[in-house]
């Protein structure tokens, strides 16, 4: 949960900076900034736990780039979702989810490089 909470002011903190410049308006861009971080931070939490509980994917848990790769599809839905549904405009939360989240996927990698330097795992082989 540490590494949630940690991404997760990560997170806000970017939101609210892109969602601001892109509406120019206080209030839709704190509305995104709170609800769309608090949606991906809850799908972070699962995309961690199912990472961390399938077989399949711990194969591959080790590589920040796959992992962020997973989480960046997932990102990217939940952006354009949620400032669609709070704006109501196809051109914003399309233009939202394509910045919001590549400036994200791309913090969310160095997160992961940062988090898997401070804390070691031993790699089991697959096979």
């Amino acid at each position: 949960m540490k590494k949630t909470l940690n991404f997760a002011a990560l997170h806000f903190t970017i939101a609210f900076s892109v969602a601001y410049i892109l509406t120019g308006d206080v209030l839709i861009g704190s509305l995104i900034a709170m609800i769309e971080p608090m949606v991906n931070t809850v799908a972070f939490y699962f995309h961690e736990r199912a990472w961390n509980t399938s077989a399949t994917l711990k194969r591959f848990a080790h590589s920040a780039k796959v992992k962020t790769i997973s989480f960046a599809s997932v990102h990217f839905s939940v952006a354009f979702s949620v400032v669609y549904l709070l704006t109501g405009d196809l051109f914003v939360g399309g233009v939202m989810a394509a910045i919001e989240p590549t400036i994200n996927t791309c913090a969310y990698y160095f997160h992961e490089k940062v988090w898997q330097r401070k804390h070691p795992q031993q790699w089991v082989c697959a096979h």
